[in-house]
């Protein structure tokens, strides 16, 4: 037990990139392709029903 957490602490700590969301022309083109030509509905269960 006395080598648990050996290669997480060798690891290099990396500064965490800015996170952006898109801009709402993107967005919204993204979910008219989900909807209308994927015929998908809303919601993390999209394939029922």
């Amino acid at each position: 037990m006395t080598k648990a957490g050996k290669v997480r602490s060798q690891t290099p700590k990396l500064q965490a990139k800015p996170r952006t969301s898109p801009i709402p022309k993107v967005r919204s083109r993204s979910t008219f392709v989900k909807r209308y030509t994927l015929k998908r509905k809303p919601g993390q269960n999209w394939m029922k029903f």
